[in-house]
């Protein structure tokens, strides 16, 4: 049962709107306006930069206070893993968006910072090297997400890290790929 409650938690903490909810402490709604994005990014565009930066500093914190959670909840780090993953789905698909949410960068680089800094480096690592060779940013995230189960396989060395790479890739590249042609810009 403790897994249970360590993914729940995850994904509820993942799925809280902090963009949306900025959003409406100024009149507006995020999701009509700019990309019609809830994350970061749309946030610094529609909302300004001291707004945008707060969701990105909150959407970070999810992430990493969802590997956290989950471990002491789990009490074991492989809870920490699924606590991490679930934050990225709750952050793209959240409950109170109805379904709706982020791109789901932000949470997961905060849970890869969480779980080993390492991995950060090679997420880092990996858009670098994907944006040199398409110079597209969505198409470069697109591309570090399906190198990164592998690369948090070897970093764990336990398949629990498999899986917790795979649980932050797919829902990034599910919401990446309608991104693909997309030009960079607002």
């Amino acid at each position: 049962m403790e897994w249970v409650y360590a993914a729940l938690a995850g994904y509820l903490l993942g799925s809280l709107p902090f963009a949306y909810w900025f959003g409406i402490l100024q009149n507006k709604n995020i999701l009509l306006e700019g990309s019609g994005n809830p994350g970061s990014l749309n946030a610094w565009r529609v909302l300004g930069a001291v707004p945008g930066l707060m969701v990105l500093v909150l959407d970070l914190a999810k992430g990493l206070m969802a590997v956290a959670l989950g471990e002491f909840l789990a009490r074991d780090p492989a809870g920490g893993l699924l606590g991490g993953a679930m934050a990225v789905w709750g952050h793209c698909y959240s409950l109170w968006l109805l379904g709706r949410g982020g791109k789901g960068i932000a949470p997961s680089l905060g849970a890869l910072f969480a779980v080993q800094p390492a991995l950060l480096l090679l997420a880092g690592a990996s858009f670098a090297l994907a944006y040199l060779l398409t110079r597209h940013p969505y198409r470069s995230v697109f591309l570090a997400a399906l190198v990164f189960p592998i690369g948090s396989s070897a970093f764990g060395g336990h398949p629990a890290y498999l899986w917790f790479g795979l649980g932050i890739a797919l829902p990034v590249l599910m919401k990446h790929l309608p991104d693909w042609n997309r030009q960079a810009g607002p």
